[in-house]
């Protein structure tokens, strides 16, 4: 009997070999993510992970051996849950780096980085290397490569850029500041080499948890009424007036990704226009659209909702429409050190709400009997 606890422990843990690429995403939850499974009911089978983003939650479930289905509407995200969730055991070999870096002869229809944004974020060579880098993606074999490629080079883009995002203009002056430097030498390191770098730490990532996970890329609110037989929903909306709206933030790796030759470029971070609707990061659409997502997961029995007191609506609101369909209880996290946006600075707190089925209240017939005679 001990040896079989024994062998059921380890099992537990089985899948927690396997380490997370550390992301660089503002309002990513691989700092939570302890604390996270804490609240995470024994019997779960199934769980939705419905704003997947750097899908470090979705990695939790998957290496708790849940089947995972993962969802984000920017596909850059959804990249990612292809290539760490859904995927259980392709990698890129030294044959699939050679593809990618090889002299496309697709490169005359890829200029779209060389032409938008040379000496914005990068150089013009490094621009020049990543139309080359993105005409080669379609070579290699299967959808999983594919997604580890474009997970592996948004990340690569993130760490050679200040701050991780591309809301501001100011990465190649600060790569030419030397006190910058000394802070993060990937402003002065070739994409090229940062890849390289990262390439065996995205491979080791990969595992089978022998369940069939599954990434979308939809807006929830559409998804989410084709969806059976979930035990736990993780809700990690954006966090409206609290941190800045992801598309701003990360528009470059969404541009990359889809390659769009048919947007609008704006401003000086050459966002693109029009931006994908999302329901939850501006006030005028916020309410209703947290109402709509609470009615569509009733079925669901468990939810566990990241969020944070200086966003919109306020928490005790937000309590008010949860408890309309699960009791609910709310957990707090203070903020010791800034990391990025005014919700996550020092003094401000990280808040789950922790959602169960309603306890069922049962009259007893001979209760409703003794009132009834009163009358």
């Amino acid at each position: 009997m001990f040896f079989k606890n024994t062998r059921m422990l380890f099992k537990e843990f089985e899948y927690f070999n396997h380490k997370f690429p550390d992301p660089q995403y503002l309002g990513a939850k691989h700092t939570h993510l302890a604390w996270i499974k804490t609240h995470i009911p024994y019997n779960i089978k199934v769980a939705l992970d419905a704003f997947g983003g750097s899908q470090s939650v979705s990695f939790l479930f998957k290496q708790m051996g849940l089947k995972v289905i993962t969802n984000d509407f920017l596909n850059f995200n959804h990249q990612i849950g292809l290539g760490l969730i859904e995927n259980i055991n392709m990698v890129l070999d030294p044959g699939d780096i050679k593809i990618l870096f090889q002299d496309s002869k697709e490169k005359a229809d890829f200029t779209l980085m060389e032409e938008t944004f040379s000496d914005v974020f990068f150089e013009r060579s490094e621009c020049v290397f990543l139309d080359n880098y993105r005409a080669n993606i379609p070579q290699l074999q299967g959808t999983y490569k594919q997604a580890l490629a474009f997970a592996l080079i948004n990340r690569s883009m993130t760490r050679k850029v200040t701050m991780g995002h591309f809301g501001h203009t100011q990465a190649l002056r600060y790569a030419i500041d030397p006190e910058r430097i000394k802070r993060n030498r990937n402003l002065i390191r070739p994409l090229k080499e940062i890849f390289t770098e990262l390439v065996p730490i995205y491979n080791r990532a990969v595992f089978d948890n022998q369940k069939q996970n599954k990434s979308h890329n939809q807006n929830i609110l559409d998804l989410l009424p084709n969806l059976k037989d979930t035990d736990l929903v993780y809700f990690d909306p954006p966090y409206c007036d609290s941190h800045a709206d992801y598309q701003s933030f990360y528009h470059l790796l969404e541009t990359y990704t889809e390659y769009w030759r048919d947007k609008e470029f704006i401003n000086g971070i050459k966002r693109y226009e029009p931006q994908r609707f999302s329901g939850f990061d501006k006030k005028r659409d916020a309410v209703k659209s947290f109402e709509n997502l609470f009615e569509m997961a009733e079925r669901i029995p468990h939810w566990l909702i990241s969020y944070n007191d200086r966003s919109y609506p306020e928490v005790n609101d937000l309590t008010r429409m949860i408890s309309k369909y699960k009791d609910v209880v709310v957990e707090i996290k203070e903020y010791q050190n800034g990391r990025g946006g005014k919700g996550s600075v020092a003094g401000s707190k990280e808040v789950l709400f922790v959602c169960s089925p309603k306890v069922k209240h049962v009259v007893k017939k001979r209760q409703i009997e003794t009132i009834d005679a009163g009358f």
